[in-house]
C-alpha cells in the first residue's frame, strides 16, 4: 500500500516453481528479465498501461534452456496479478460462490465505484472490455507486438502483463510476429485486436452463472458487452491516429487517409515508428517512404491520392 493509498501486488518472476508452473521449473534466464524490465519500463513512459519492474537480479545459478544461462529473478509490481485465467480456473473448478467472491474482490479491488451497480457483474465486464480496447489500441499505436496474447496474459486491470517474446515492430506490416512459435500468426500485431476480444469472450463466459440465472438471457448479456469492444477499439485507435499525424478536427474521410497511408507504408515497406517521427518533425527526407517520386510529387498537391496527401489541418472555427 502506497502512501497515497493505492494497493500493488509484487510477483518474483522466475524463483522457481508453483502450482501454476504447469511442468516447468518456474525459473527465468537474465536476457528474458532484463527485456521485460526494459520494454515495461519503455511501455510505461509511453503513456501505455503497464506492470512496472522494480528490479533484477541474478541467482548465480543456471537455467537450461537450448544451453546454459544464467539466471535471474525480476521483481514485477502490478495493480494486481488477476488475469482472464484467473476467471477461467474458478470457474471450471470452483464453485458459483467462489466465483462470486472472486468477482466481488476484483470489484473492491480495481472498482469500487460500480460495486453497488444493479448488475455490478455486468459494469464488471463492461469496465473490462472498454479498458482492453483502449489498451490494445494503444499497442497498435506504437508497433507494440506482445507475441503471446493467451488469457493468461490479460490483466483484469487492463495493463499490459507479461512480457515474454515481445518487441516494437521495425517494418510496418500487419502479419509481423514475434514468437518462434508463433508459425500460423495467430499472436501477429494485425491479429491483436481480434484475439483481445477473443479472450474477452473466455471472461464473459466465465462470469455467465453471474449475469443472469437464465443461462440464454446470460449468454444474450455478455454477447451485447463484448460487441462494443470493436466500437471502443476504433475510436481510441482513431483518436490516436489523428494526434499521430497532426489531424486537429474529425472529418469523415480520416479513416480512409489514414487506412491509405498505412497502406503505401506496406506496400514500401516502411519503417512504423521512423514514419511518422518524420511526419512530426517535419523531416521528410528522414524516412525512405518520403523519398519515393510520386509522394515527392504530390506531397504539396491538396490532394487526396494515392499520396495519402498529410496537409495540415486547423481546428474549425466555432
Amino acid at each position: 500500500m502506497t502512501p497515497q493509498g493505492e494497493r500493488f501486488d509484487i510477483q518474483l518472476k522466475g524463483s522457481g516453481r508453483t502450482p501454476y508452473s504447469r511442468g516447468g521449473d518456474g525459473r527465468a534466464a537474465l536476457g528474458p528479465m532484463l527485456r521485460e524490465y526494459l520494454i515495461s519500463e519503455a511501455m510505461h513512459a509511453l503513456g501505455i498501461p503497464t506492470t512496472r519492474s522494480l528490479a533484477v537480479v541474478t541467482t548465480g545459478e543456471s537455467v537450461i534452456r537450448e544451453t546454459d544461462l544464467p539466471g535471474a529473478i525480476l521483481t514485477r509490481v502490478a495493480a494486481s496479478h488477476l488475469r482472464v485465467g484467473t476467471f477461467q480456473y474458478v470457474a471450471n473448478w470452483g464453485t458459483i460462490e467462489e466465483l462470486r467472491t472472486l468477482a466481488d474482490y476484483t470489484l473492491q479491488r480495481h472498482l469500487p465505484d460500480i460495486e453497488a451497480d444493479e448488475n455490478r457483474y455486468l459494469s464488471l465486464l463492461k469496465e473490462v472490455v472498454r479498458r482492453q480496447a483502449e489498451l490494445i489500441a494503444k499497442w497498435q499505436l506504437v508497433g507494440f507486438i506482445h507475441g503471446v496474447m493467451n488469457t493468461d496474459n490479460m490483466a483484469i486491470s487492463g495493463e499490459t502483463i507479461d512480457y515474454g517474446p515481445c518487441a516494437f515492430m521495425d517494418t510496418y506490416d500487419p502479419e509481423t510476429v514475434f514468437s518462434s512459435i508463433d508459425i500460423h500468426g495467430r499472436y501477429a500485431y494485425g491479429n491483436q485486436p481480434p484475439m483481445a476480444l477473443w479472450n474477452l469472450a473466455r471472461f464473459a463466459e466465465a462470469l455467465l452463472p453471474l449475469l443472469h440465472d437464465n443461462q440464454e438471457q446470460a449468454v444474450q448479456i455478455a454477447q451485447d458487452a463484448i460487441s462494443d469492444f470493436t466500437k471502443h477499439f476504433r475510436r481510441y485507435w482513431l483518436a490516436g491516429m489523428r494526434a499521430k499525424l497532426g489531424i486537429f478536427n474529425e472529418e469523415p474521410e480520416d479513416e480512409s487517409l489514414i487506412e491509405g497511408l498505412l497502406s503505401m507504408m506496406h506496400k514500401h515497406r516502411a519503417d512504423y515508428t521512423n514514419t511518422f517521427r518524420a511526419l512530426t518533425f517535419e523531416k521528410l527526407e528522414d524516412a525512405a517512404l518520403f523519398r519515393l517520386q510520386n509522394l515527392q510529387s504530390g506531397k504539396n498537391s491538396g490532394r487526396r491520392d494515392e499520396t495519402g496527401s498529410l496537409n495540415r489541418r486547423t481546428p474549425r472555427s466555432s
